[in-house]
């Protein structure tokens, strides 16, 4: 089967999952063509059976904004007559299912049918998407897609609720892929902390929507009362206010930044503890993979999250902004280690529900029933 994905190149959500799931595709013996801006972050190249293409958009003086979605539905075409495309699969609806439309058509001018599957990530629809700029062309290009997916039940009612959707959307969760996180951690720890220290961790975009300033807040209530270090993972436009903070609250010696990183599932299995106090998460697969590598999510219960981390279970799910409420749940777990160990199980245990080979079944079916091709 020879299969489109297109992506946004970062370390988004979206973009991860729809790398991951495009290689999996690839080992299994399909043909998959990955169209984006730029190479996507997770993406291996040296693996047999995939294609990376770059939209390429000409500049030209009298654009203001030169018109990407133009060059990627066109390029779109090329590839689907070129590679003879089954399926094409956009994630993030926003420019990909528009553009995946106008390729169609023109496709279609040219007796050639390319089915599409547009999957809606959550800013897509909870943010950007619902703006009346977009809201018009995002919603008539769903509406078109001939199969709609979200990642969560929570994103599937936000869609409906913002959105005149015709279309039946299936839900199919993220997924992560295990044995990605067998590896052991402790010959890292030390360089993280003391052995009597516990080690709490952040990892996102830093973003405004993950309201990193309560992560810092959440810690210094943590750290009075249990020997530890925070680390945090990734880049973005609020790590000043979070310096800031720390500065403040004059933690700087017990907080480790350590900036994008490639080694992730090292640094979360030694971690005891991971933050996600999000003002808004459609799934929360940064909760998801912390869970993989053992490790208990204390959370609010923004979007999907409540679905991922299991409240007094794998972790603790909190209103959003109730930095006291988070701070306490975090002491309370991290000061009895037979509920820790206890937590760190069955974070674990629940996360295998999002295994590859649980999630990965239902992509291959939708590809098989809209192309016609046993898979």
């Amino acid at each position: 089967m020879n299969i489109g994905i297109v992506c946004y190149p970062t370390y988004g959500g979206s973009g991860i999952v729809a790398t991951e799931l495009g290689m999996e595709m690839a080992k299994k013996g399909h043909h998959v063509h990955f169209i984006s801006y730029s190479l996507p972050a997770r993406l291996d190249v040296t693996l047999a059976n995939i294609t990376f293409h770059q939209v390429n958009i000409q500049e030209y003086e009298l654009f203001h904004y030169q018109p990407y979605s133009l060059a990627l539905s066109t390029l779109m075409v090329d590839i689907a007559e070129r590679y003879g495309l089954d399926v094409i699969h956009v994630h993030y609806a926003i420019p990909h299912a528009y553009a995946a439309y106008i390729a169609r058509q023109i496709l279609k001018e040219r007796n050639i049918d390319l089915p599409v599957i547009t999957t809606l990530h959550g800013t897509d629809i909870t943010l950007v998407g619902k703006h009346p700029v977009y809201k018009s062309a995002v919603e008539f290009s769903i509406n078109q897609s001939d199969v709609v997916t979200t990642v969560s039940e929570s994103l599937k009612e936000e869609t409906y609720k913002v959105f005149n959707i015709r279309k039946d959307i299936k839900v199919i969760p993220n997924f992560i892929d295990t044995d990605l996180f067998s590896i052991e951690g402790d010959c890292v720890r030390k360089f993280f902390a003391e052995s009597n220290e516990k080690i709490v961790i952040h990892v996102s975009n830093l973003r405004k929507v993950k309201r990193v300033p309560d992560v810092i807040r959440i810690f210094n209530s943590i750290q009075q009362k249990v020997d530890s270090r925070l680390v945090i993972v990734g880049e973005g436009p609020e790590w000043q206010k979070a310096q800031n903070l720390i500065q403040e609250f004059g933690i700087e010696d017990k907080v480790r930044y350590v900036g994008k990183v490639k080694n992730l599932y090292s640094i979360l299995k030694i971690a005891d503890l991971f933050l996600l106090p999000s003002q808004q998460e459609s799934f929360g697969l940064a909760a998801l993979e912390a869970m993989a590598a053992g490790v208990p999510v204390i959370s609010s219960n923004a979007g999907g999250i409540p679905e991922v981390n299991l409240d007094n279970f794998s972790g603790y799910v909190k209103p959003i902004g109730a930095v006291e409420e988070m701070a306490s749940a975090a002491i309370d777990l991290l000061s009895n280690e037979e509920k820790l160990k206890q937590f760190k199980e069955n974070a674990y245990r629940h996360s295998l529900n999002f295994s590859l080979e649980n999630i990965l079944p239902m992509y291959e079916s939708l590809y098989s029933e809209l192309s016609k091709k046993e898979i």
